[in-house]
């Protein structure tokens, strides 16, 4: 594991927005850990929101943290994030009804110059180097928002058996990291695209022809778009240059979105403090 690195004045720019409302009223995550949110399932014992929140804190490239979600009546259930929020670490604001028109709420928040992180509250393995890899890979873009992937081989390669949606494309498969930077005003203009992908996201070819149209469902079939073709097709279509930072940390695209893969980032925790026990 990299050492924690300190970032330079000029990066140290990002408010980070952080969406924390369960996506359904039944969340598989919080029905098997028992929480009242999935954003407050314990993993080794720490909430998940607090190891976000904490490895933001530690990244050293935050200077302001804006949590949308949970729900106001949720927050009594973990008294350190309401701390935070009292002792105005945290700014909290209320969820919509789903991540976009949430992540929208959230923007309308921040003034328009200023670059926005933006990830979720149930990146239980979020560290401080990747998040410090990803924005100073997106402040060295020539773009207006960046979104994280990483090559699915990477992530069945560390995680033999995990199920991840999966983005096939001609020069490779990758999955996604829910990092993302929205590093101006037209950066922010994809989040109207959001909202219409939202619904077929675990559908990626579906998705591909609701944005693009059938001709780019032919191409994602038969795999002969690349990364960049469907990215600057994106580009085209929201009048926004995105581009895709590749993370080399496979842990980047784990996020606790099953029951199971509470036991499956323990594991991950667990073998990275014996690791650190051993040193």
């Amino acid at each position: 594991m990299s050492k924690v690195q300190t970032p330079n004045k000029k990066m140290d720019k990002f408010v980070a927005l952080v969406l924390a409302a369960d996506r359904t009223a039944n969340d598989p995550v919080a029905n098997k850990s028992g929480a009242v949110c999935k954003a407050f399932t314990p993993i080794c014992g720490v909430p998940m929101i607090i190891r976000v929140l904490d490895a933001l804190e530690a990244s050293g490239m935050i200077k302001a943290i804006i949590l949308c979600g949970p729900p106001e009546p949720a927050l009594s259930a973990c008294p350190e994030l309401e701390q935070r929020i009292e002792r105005g670490y945290v700014t909290w604001i209320s969820n919509l009804d789903s991540p976009s028109r949430s992540a929208n709420k959230g923007l309308e928040h921040i003034e328009k110059d200023v670059p926005v992180f933006l990830t979720t509250a149930d990146h239980a393995l979020l560290t401080p180097e990747i998040v410090q890899y990803f924005l100073c890979e997106s402040s060295k873009a020539d773009s207006d928002v960046t979104v994280g992937l990483v090559e699915h081989e990477n992530v069945i390669a560390a995680f033999p058996g995990t199920k991840r949606t999966v983005i096939r494309l001609r020069d490779g498969n990758f999955c996604s990291c829910n990092l993302f930077a929205f590093l101006n005003q037209r950066g922010r203009d994809l989040v109207p695209f959001w909202k219409r992908a939202e619904d077929l996201r675990k559908q990626p070819w579906r998705l591909v022809g609701a944005i693009l149209g059938p001709i780019a469902i032919l191409l994602y079939l038969l795999r002969i778009s690349t990364l960049n073709q469907a990215l600057n097709a994106v580009s085209s279509k929201v009048g926004a240059r995105s581009r895709a930072v590749i993370m080399p940390n496979a842990h980047a695209g784990v996020d606790v979105d099953k029951a199971e893969d509470i036991a499956l980032v323990e594991s991950v925790l667990e073998e990275t403090t014996r690791d650190k026990n051993r040193i």
